[in-house]
This record gives structure tokens, sequence and C-alpha cells, in this order.
């Protein structure tokens, strides 16, 4: 489980990142902090392995104080997947997987036997370990990315728009593969977006953050669609756009569900 209690940073210009923030990220779920830019989501996400420290308040981990521990360590302890993947260029993809195992004190071939096991869990051939980052295409190195995370086998996976640069088909592949892992490993992820939509697809609970990291609304998908906490986030999530009106149809024997520009979006199952 993730705390924060009372969390404010305030930059040395007097810029305030977040001012005020309780929230509580549940173990073993995966929650998604959603805002525009500048709203303090990643600042949030990096305050847990202490690559951002706040100048007020507390990030617990499982009721521990993160100031309390090793910078190092702790992120060595906690999976951490990029936008870009973060992978080391001149490295292997197995090298890149095995890194943490090998600083944690695993041997070369332990370390490798384990890399080529995260390959397949995250859906790559581990054949393509032998290739380097840029031999693989932006998806697979996000997989790959999400492999790296996982070497330790750590009880926390951070996730900074991981998706973000790679296509939407692509985009939409990785989400699903992510709810596969998640259904399998059960993790607790803090994941950010800028995306509703994917946060949606993946959050246990989203929570929908103003500038400043004000916590707007936190629930679950249904509960912010059917019951928005205010205009601020009814316009957020598109509730007034056509998008997310729906309706269904029928034409023939099939029901189309329809936009409310009457644009079709997909069928319902008989």
């Amino acid at each position: 489980m993730i705390e924060f209690r009372s969390v404010r940073k305030e930059y040395a210009d007097g810029t305030v990142a977040v001012r005020d923030l309780d929230l509580v990220v549940p173990a073993h779920r995966t929650v998604v902090l959603l805002g525009s830019s500048g709203c303090g989501k990643t600042t949030l996400l990096r305050m847990v392995n202490r690559m951002v420290d706040p100048t007020s308040g507390s990030v617990l981990v499982d009721g521990e104080d993160v100031r309390g521990r090793d910078p190092v360590e702790l992120r060595r302890s906690i999976g951490y997947v990029l936008q870009s993947g973060g992978l080391l260029p001149h490295r292997t993809v197995v090298d890149n997987v095995a890194t943490v195992p090998r600083l944690l004190g695993s041997s070369r071939r332990d370390a490798e036997r384990r890399a080529a096991e995260l390959l397949e869990l995250v859906g790559l051939d581990p054949a393509l370990g032998r290739r380097y980052p840029a031999q693989l295409s932006g998806g697979q190195q996000q997989r790959v990315g999400v492999a790296r995370a996982l070497g330790a086998d750590p009880n926390i996976l951070l996730m900074d728009e991981p998706f973000g640069a790679v296509d939407p088909i692509v985009r939409a592949d990785l989400q699903v593969e992510l709810r596969r892992l998640q259904a399998e490993l059960g993790k607790t992820v803090l994941f950010v977006t800028h995306d509703v939509d994917e946060a949606f697809a993946l959050g246990d609970l989203v929570v929908i953050l103003r500038a400043g990291g004000e916590v707007a609304q936190a629930g679950t998908p249904t509960e912010i669609l059917t019951s928005p906490a205010d205009d601020f986030v009814a316009d957020f999530v598109g509730l007034r756009s056509a998008k997310r009106r729906l309706q269904v149809r029928t034409e023939g024997d099939v029901r189309v569900v329809v936009d409310a520009g009457g644009r079709p979006l997909g069928v319902l199952d008989a």
C-alpha cells in the first residue's frame, strides 16, 4: 500500500506542483492518476521512489516513510516504466532486463534466465533478447521496459505514461497486456496518464487531479461516469460530448451502439 499524507511540493522558484494531497493507493490494485499536463501527477509518482522528495508531508510504502529508505535501494525494489522505455541503447535486450537482478547479486546465468522468463511473460519471444533496443518496434521496446521493471519481482510498479509514444493500435494492445499481467501478478500499480479512455480501461481506481495536485474526484470508472463530482470532472471526462452519450439502434437483427451524433461505435452481443 502507498499513502500520501498531507503532501506538498514547492520548487525553489515558488512553483507549487502539489499543494496538500492525501491519498491511499490500495495494495494489489491499479490506481491511475489522471489529469492535464502540469497537474502534479508525475511529481506524485516520483515521490514514491524518491526521485522527488516532498517539501512537506509524508509518502509511506507499507507504513514506512520512504524518506527513511536509501534512495538507491528503494528504487531497486520498485518497478519503474517510462514513456520512452528508458532502455540502455548499447546493451542487448536480455542485458537490459537482467540489469536489476544483477545489481541485486544474481549470477549472470540466473539473471539471464530470469530475463528470458520475463520476456515470455510480457509476450515477447526470448530470442529477441539478442537484439538491441533500436532493432525493436516501439511496442516491443515498451514491453521490454515492463519486463525490466519486473526484474526484481517488486510489489510496486510505477508507470509514467508508458504507452504515450506508440500508435493507437499498439497502445490498445499494450493496455490489454497490462490488464493480463495485473490479473496474473497482482502488483500495486500507480499509473500516470492524461488519456481518459486509458485511465478508464486500466484503473480499478481513477484519481482525477486539478492543477496543484488537488483531487477533483477519486472513484471507479463507473462511479465517475455515473456521478461526476462537479462540472470540472464532467467536462474533463467528456460526459457532455457526443462520444460519451451512447444509444442503441437496431439494424435488422443487430443492435448497434452509436454516439449522440449517430456514429456507430460497436455492436451488442446477443
